[in-house]
């Protein structure tokens, strides 16, 4: 008899919702297209441009989540905070 447990026991693999696939394809194109570091002004227009994208690629997604991908991506872009030496 087997008595111990089946550790190794699979999974199902979970599918992402739309909300998490829309952010990780977000953060991945701010990456990709350089959007660290750029002026404010283009920060924004590529934000519009993506922003309608992403509504229209992912139509599962409410207003309400679109904004918050938005501001999600607006943190991601922001160039990492330097600690003043004391």
């Amino acid at each position: 008899m087997n008595t111990q447990k089946n550790r190794f026991r699979k999974e199902p693999v979970r599918a992402a919702t739309p909300f998490a696939e829309a952010r990780d394809e977000l953060f991945q194109q701010i990456m990709r297209c350089g959007v660290v570091g750029s002026a404010p002004e283009d920060q924004k227009d590529w934000f519009d441009n993506t922003m309608d994208y992403l509504a229209e690629r992912y139509h599962e997604l409410t207003p309400a989540e679109v904004g918050e991908l938005r501001v999600l991506g607006e943190r991601f872009a922001q160039p990492p905070k330097v600690r003043q030496a004391v």
